[in-house]
């Protein structure tokens, strides 16, 4: 699929994470509501690397691209929350100084969200769809749990949305540069960018979503919720 239509598809998470930044700005969802989200989108996420983006990897017999491409994606996580702890440790990093390491964050974030439906439309229209799906699961939880965030920090409902709008263009802008730089791309280059994307996505699971999510006590029913998203999107993806 070309780069403009992987852009298409970017506006649905584009689009949830707006919707959610809009309901956490006159509702906030309450802590248990959206840990059960982020289960689920946990869940959702994971399924897509086990399910999509790994097997094809299997398929190959090349795998030192993968390892470097996975290497890769791991060092700029990782790179990104040493830098963005950083800053949260500095001098004035409390109330809006707070809320703007927050933004800054989550907008890198975003970035590399968007990247990655470039890399799953890379791999074919259905891994795309589906990555698609579960990043729209993922962003919509961000967008509740970032407005909450600055709504609690004193920041105006009004400038909360329009921040979230603001963040949702910077996930259209990483889909646009992943969807047009990878079109087309096959061969070992093809096979980093699975490694990296698959990287990118497990560290979302494990460091983000499951991370944030249990700032609240677990709960059996929080551990059944990751579970359900892994067997939704495996059930989708047999039966499509």
């Amino acid at each position: 699929m070309s780069g403009l239509g992987a852009l298409g598809f970017a506006l649905i998470p584009a689009a949830a994470l707006i919707l959610g930044g809009v309901v956490a700005a006159f509702h906030p969802p309450a802590p248990g509501l959206r840990s059960l989200l982020q289960h689920f989108a946990a869940g959702v996420v994971f399924a897509a690397v086990a399910g999509e983006l790994l097997p094809r990897e299997l398929d190959e017999h090349h795998p030192l691209p993968f390892v470097l491409g996975f290497a890769a994606g791991i060092a700029l996580m990782l790179a990104i929350r040493a830098i963005t702890e950083r800053s949260e440790t500095k001098p004035g990093a409390s109330g809006s100084g707070g809320a703007s390491t927050l933004i800054l964050t989550v907008g890198v974030d975003l970035l590399i969200d968007g990247m990655l439906v470039g890399i799953g439309f890379a791999a074919g229209a259905e891994t795309g769809i589906l990555i698609t799906f579960a990043l729209t699961l993922e962003v919509l939880s961000l967008g509740l749990a970032t407005v909450a965030t600055m709504m609690q920090e004193g920041e105006a409902r009004q400038q909360a949305i329009v921040t979230t709008i603001g963040l949702a263009v910077v996930l259209l802008v990483g889909a646009a540069l992943g969807g047009f730089l990878l079109s087309g791309l096959e061969g070992d280059p093809y096979l980093a960018m699975l490694g990296f994307g698959s990287a990118a996505l497990l560290y979302l699971v494990t460091e983000e979503l499951l991370v944030e999510a249990h700032e609240v006590p677990e709960t059996a029913l929080a551990t059944a919720t990751f579970f359900a998203g892994f067997l939704v999107l495996f059930v989708i993806e047999m039966v499509v």
